[in-house]
């Protein structure tokens, strides 16, 4: 085996792992359990259904989907506190529907319509809700970084005991910001996460190929940082790494480098054809890593789910769905008279 193979075998580790402990569901709350489940239910069918929006060019721009990472995102967004920021990537629409915001906002968003989370301003890739502390999805790779290094800081400034989690793509790792960012972090001892969605690809590029080091998390390291990897097709796994993570920022006020290792399903973004992945890899991965399958087998496992429910909460998901798709295509795109809202620009703009 050569050292590319030894790097692939290790990412391969996490991503193609098995399913939540059964030890481990019968300890938790079955509400809770079921919770994750419609959460990881709707992420997946709100994003199949995005990507038939844009071919029907209801959806403009670019959009970038969650499909293959329902377990890493609803584990990222449980693992936090209602009083937590976080701030995303442009990769985002799954952690504003964990969070709480509803796939109609959302939905009227990627739209561009002004019932939109942010009244059809920012589109698939800015999704922003104050309200959830959803500080918004951003499209600079690695953009967010400095940002909520900084959020970390105010926040420590006025001793607050809030903390920010900041969820990234493996390509940002590769960035100045990313490590200026982290160095920060540790000189000050920031609350703050550092949360690498590693689906194994950049646009078209291994991860091993654009690093030096493949294993995300022991860039830490360099920094002195509370590191770990974790499995990203376990939502349990997930969640229970962002509660310690968090427990650390909340009471020592230490930062932390979690990598979650995923897979994601289809190319980097909707108008990205995946030609540089081999089709036969893509189909054996998608079934040995599909989380959603993963987790309704554990639950079924463990007497929580049954295919009658199964089918219950499919129909729950599908209406929602559907209903989103029929609000944005109802609600109208924001008027010309309003072009110059929300915007850092005085009355001479216009003119």
């Amino acid at each position: 085996m050569n050292t590319e193979q030894k790097k692939r075998s290790k990412a391969s580790e996490l991503a193609d792992s098995s399913r939540p402990d059964a030890a481990i569901i019968a300890n938790e709350d079955k509400d809770t359990l079921l919770k994750y489940y419609y959460e990881m239910v709707l992420i997946r069918r709100f994003e199949e259904k995005s990507g038939e929006m844009y071919n029907k060019a209801r959806i403009g721009g670019y959009c970038h989907l969650n499909l293959g990472e329902e377990a890493t995102v609803v584990g990222f967004c449980h693992g936090l506190g209602p009083e937590d920021y976080i701030y995303a990537n442009y990769r985002e629409h799954g952690y504003a529907l964990s969070r709480g915001i509803s796939a109609k906002a959302v939905m009227a968003e990627l739209f561009g319509k002004s019932t939109g989370i942010t009244k059809g301003r920012g589109g698939s890739m800015h999704l922003f809700d104050i309200n959830s502390r959803f500080m918004g999805g951003y499209g600079i790779v690695g953009g967010q970084v400095p940002l909520a290094v900084g959020a970390a800081y105010a926040i420590k400034y006025r001793e607050g005991k809030e903390v920010v989690a900041c969820q990234m793509g493996d390509g940002a790792t590769n960035g100045g910001p990313f490590y200026e960012s982290l160095n920060l972090a540790k000189i000050y001892q920031l609350p703050v996460i550092f949360f690498i969605v590693n689906n194994q690809y950049g646009m078209g590029t291994r991860v091993e190929a654009g690093s030096a080091v493949a294993e995300l998390h022991r860039k830490g390291n360099a920094f002195d940082m509370n590191n770990i990897r974790v499995d990203g097709n376990d939502v349990l796994a997930v969640r229970d790494a962002m509660r310690s993570a968090v427990k650390l920022a909340r009471e020592k006020s230490e930062p932390t480098l979690i990598e979650a290792v995923s897979f994601r399903f289809r190319g980097h973004s909707v108008v990205d054809p995946d030609r540089y992945r081999d089709r036969d890899e893509v189909r054996r991965l998608r079934d040995i890593n599909d989380p959603v399958a993963k987790y309704t087998a554990c639950l079924k496992d463990a007497g929580l789910l049954d295919d009658t429910r199964i089918n219950e909460i499919a129909e729950q998901v599908e209406r929602e769905v559907e209903e989103a798709v029929n609000f944005a295509e109802e609600s109208p795109f924001p008027s010309l008279d309003t072009l110059y809202d929300y915007i850092y620009a005085d009355d001479t703009a216009a003119h």
